[in-house]
């Protein structure tokens, strides 16, 4: 299969994600219904995503080396590596084939730093994957990989396991359900008009719209160097069924917003010609370790 019929197979896998996870978070149609009808944009299509972002679970035949071949098909490129310390992660982000794609953003639970509790939890789940599922998946069928990226991977969980994951560890509570789902998407709000093209502008307009935002770490997260802003709605809660038939409230998804600025070199190009290039590009992990918690009961339950 060439290149070309490769990202077509990529836009039907990302244009699946996105329809499934605007049907999960109606925090979505909210924001974009009012970009419209601010006239910021004229329609949704026009909003550059700045990058879409999953959860994994570092254990055999899973995590970000089973799941990292979808993308790398298609042309990504693995980049940076970041670790989280304090909430036993690791990440890496991968460049697109396209300047019109997302980047992607994947996390990884590091299971084994967990207690000896959580680790069974898991491992029980886990388990059921005796072998790596995207090496039985034809990638360049794109509704076949959209299918499995919102399809079980193990059996559904009892509120008592998920409950227990929960409190040592919500990013593992969040993906013993919730798997593979789009964890969140991203507006560039650089490439919007003046009066909506900062994160502090259009972190306003969010909240003037009942937008509730990630308050970890100051509604803005900046990066060490000012090249990077971010901010993020509150995770969306879900009416989640679990085995048994038992039903609990729990965080799905959420939205993600980010500016980033023009580098230093590159201040004298018109702004009509700037490109993705000429902006700082990649992540920042004292960023991420606050949005991470869009998911987090501390922000949920505010």
């Amino acid at each position: 299969m060439g290149q070309s019929d490769k990202l077509k197979t990529l836009d039907t896998v990302l244009n699946g994600l996105m329809r499934r996870y605007k049907e999960r978070v109606p925090d979505v149609g909210i924001i974009l219904n009012a970009m419209v009808s601010k006239d910021i944009v004229s329609n949704s299509d026009n909003i550059e995503n700045d990058h879409i972002a999953f959860r994994t679970m570092g254990v055999p035949n899973l995590g970000v080396q089973s799941f990292e071949k979808i993308f790398l098909h298609y042309g990504y490129e693995k980049r940076d590596h970041y670790y989280f310390e304090g909430k036993k992660l690791d990440a890496w982000w991968y460049s697109p084939p396209r300047e019109a794609d997302p980047r992607i953003f994947v996390s990884e639970l590091r299971v084994n730093d967990l207690s000896e509790e959580s680790q069974r939890i898991i491992k029980s789940y886990t388990n059921e994957v005796t072998s790596d599922p995207v090496d039985s998946l034809d990638l360049d069928n794109g509704e076949e990989v959209d299918a499995f990226l919102h399809q079980p991977l193990w059996r559904t969980p009892t509120v008592a396991d998920y409950k227990s994951l929960l409190q040592e560890s919500e990013y593992a509570a969040w993906v013993i359900y919730n798997r593979y789902y789009l964890n969140h998407f991203t507006i560039s709000v650089h490439n919007l008009p003046d009066g909506y093209n900062t994160v502090a502008a259009f972190n306003e307009f969010l909240e003037q719209n009942g937008i509730r935002l990630n308050t970890s770490g100051g509604k803005i997260k900046i990066s060490p160097d000012g090249g990077l802003l971010q901010s993020a709605t509150v995770a969306e809660m879900i009416n989640a069924e679990f085995a048994n038939g038992e039903h609990l409230q729990i965080s799905g998804s959420y939205v993600e917003f980010a500016e980033r600025k023009v580098l230093p070199h590159f201040l004298n190009i018109p702004p009509a010609e700037i490109q993705r290039k000429h902006r700082r590009d990649g992540f920042e992990a004292a960023n991420a370790d606050k949005i991470f918690e869009s998911t987090y009961t501390t922000q949920t339950g505010r």
